[in-house]
Formats: C-alpha cells, sequence, structure tokens
C-alpha cells in the first residue's frame, strides 16, 4: 500500500505572528536615522575637495534656514561608527552651520560598491577640477576591475568586455568623456601634488602634463626646480622633448633646465631686476608690494625731468 505524502505547510514565526503588515514592510525598507557628525568618518582616498566656497556658502545657509534636506549616504564600519559614502559637503556644511547630526541612510556596502557609488554621486557636479576626475576615474576604474569587469590602466586590448564593451567604455560612456579622455585624465595622477596643482590652477595646459606624467618622479622635481626657476610653464612642445629624451635613456636635470630655458614662440622678453642692484636706490620703510609702484614713479619723475631737460637745451640754442 502506498504511503500518502504529507503535506508541508509553512508556519509563521514567533515575530510573524505578532507583528503588523506595516512593520513587516518597514523591515524590509531602508531608514533615514539621524548621525551624530562625530560618528561619520571621511571616504578613504576622497578624490573631492570639500572647501568654502561660494557654493559651500549657500549651502550653509540653505541648511541653517531648512535642515539636511537630502540624507548622506553612509555605511556601518566593522570598528563601529559609520563611513561616509555619499554626503561630504552636506556633513562640512552641517558643522558649519552648528548643527550635530546630520540625517543618513544607513546601507552594508563593500569596499568597490562603495567606490562606485561615492564617484557617481560626486560626477554630477558642476566645475570639477582635473585633479578630482583624475583619481576618481582611476579609483572607479579599479573598482570595476576588482568586481569582475577586468580593465589595465594602460592597454584596452586585455580587457575583458560585458556585453560587449571593455569597462573603460562603460566609465567613457557614464562620465560623457572619450576613452582616450579617461586614460588622460588618469595618467595625471602620475603627477606630482606640484605639477598637479599647476595644472588645475590653468598653470599648466593638459596635453604637456599628460607628457610629463611619464617621466619619474624625481625628474619631474628637476622641472619644477627649472619652471620656478625660469619663472615659466612647460609647453607642449617642450613636454615631448623631454619625453623623448627620457625615451633615449638622456634625461636628466641639465637637459630639463636647457630645455626650459629655451625661449618660445611668441613668448615676451621679460626686464628682470636684481635685488641687489635696486633695493640701494628704495627706501627701506617701502614694503615689498609697494615697490613696484615705487620703481614706476620714480620712472616717471626721471622721464619728465628728462623732458625738462630737453626743452631747456632747445630754448637756450
Amino acid at each position: 500500500m502506498a504511503k500518502k505524502k504529507s503535506l508541508e505547510i509553512p508556519l509563521a514565526s514567533i515575530d510573524d505572528l505578532f507583528s503588523t503588515q506595516q512593520q513587516r514592510e518597514d523591515n524590509g525598507r531602508e531608514k533615514i536615522v539621524d548621525l551624530r557628525l562625530d560618528e561619520i568618518s571621511d571616504f578613504p582616498n576622497h578624490p573631492f575637495h570639500v572647501s568654502m566656497d561660494n557654493e559651500m556658502e549657500r549651502l550653509v545657509e540653505s541648511i541653517k534656514q531648512n535642515g539636511v534636506l537630502v540624507p548622506a549616504l553612509v555605511r556601518p564600519k566593522e570598528s563601529g561608527g559609520y563611513e561616509m559614502i555619499a554626503g561630504h559637503r552636506r556633513k562640512f556644511a552641517s558643522g558649519l552651520a552648528g548643527r550635530e547630526e546630520i540625517p543618513c541612510i544607513v546601507r552594508t556596502l563593500s569596499d568597490d560598491e562603495s567606490t562606485i557609488i561615492m564617484v557617481d554621486s560626486n560626477m554630477q557636479r558642476e566645475n570639477l577640477l582635473p585633479s578630482e576626475k583624475a583619481f576618481a576615474f582611476k579609483m572607479k576604474l579599479e573598482a570595476m576591475k576588482r568586481q569582475g569587469m577586468r580593465t589595465d590602466l594602460t592597454s584596452v586590448q586585455v580587457g575583458q568586455k560585458l556585453n560587449g564593451k571593455t569597462s573603460r567604455e562603460i566609465l567613457a560612456e557614464e562620465v560623457g568623456e572619450s576613452q582616450g579622455q579617461v586614460r588622460r585624465y588618469i595618467r595625471l595622477t602620475y603627477l606630482i601634488p606640484e605639477l598637479l596643482k599647476r595644472v588645475d590652477e590653468g598653470k599648466m595646459a593638459m596635453n604637456p602634463a599628460v607628457e610629463i606624467s611619464y617621466i619619474p618622479k624625481a625628474l619631474q622635481e628637476e622641472l619644477l626646480n627649472a619652471m620656478e626657476m625660469e619663472d615659466c610653464t612647460a609647453s607642449d612642445a617642450q613636454a615631448k622633448k623631454m619625453r623623448k629624451l627620457l625615451d633615449m635613456n638622456k634625461l636628466s636635470g641639465d637637459s630639463i633646465l636647457a630645455i626650459m630655458q629655451e625661449e618660445k614662440p611668441n613668448q615676451k622678453e621679460k626686464i628682470v631686476l636684481r635685488e641687489e642692484r635696486i633695493s640701494k636706490f628704495i627706501p627701506p620703510n617701502i614694503p615689498l608690494k609697494g615697490r613696484e609702484e615705487y620703481i614706476i614713479k620714480a620712472l616717471e619723475y626721471y622721464a619728465k625731468a628728462q623732458e625738462k631737460q630737453r626743452q631747456t637745451k632747445t630754448l637756450t640754442r
């Protein structure tokens, strides 16, 4: 005689039996909680600058009047406390606005998930600096690599494809740049900080900066010294000349200085006044910033005296 199959009926847990439908829905939903600012640490190596600019001043005033309208995103740390993923500027502004807490969404995320979300949340901002884009692109691309979307920062050919596209192609599409431009930005991360700062300040163009990024850091220091000594910046042609010498194993501090001393096309002649020659003519009470004006007035006085002398000679002839 065949055995009858028993019917297995899933039994609800005690918690389910004594919880409401609203409570069960809330358990599966992310909640917004108020966290103390001192509980939240910044994201490691956060590439985006948080500074007191006009936008920050407006954000501080907005938080004073209306509070933080968009919650920050944090993840819990194993050591306790939380790590900021998206909301560094809101946290900074909240502190300036005199607030001790900030509304946050707490989410458990891996390192790579956190990196990608952190970069994506900041790429929407306007007027990002070249250095911010450079390190952000590099961090996200490396996170994508670790997640399995293999790419190589210097060779696209080895990139494992996802839906027929390499991770660099995907990244380029997401940030609205060409693949080549993404690669060029990432190259900026190989510059020493002082040269990268010049790129951010607009004192060095992108093309020569990319060429210089291939030069070893010790020689980049030599280049920085030469630029400061000559009060100039490297042109694209000069950077390519240095890169060519590097490929030939002939680049040195002396050759860098010689290249930087070359006269560029359309370069204006500069007048250099040596301190030891002019200091004896300038009263010691004249501040350094006022010396230029003092010299200009002295030259104007000299020019008037010369003109008066010429007129006197003409009248006595």
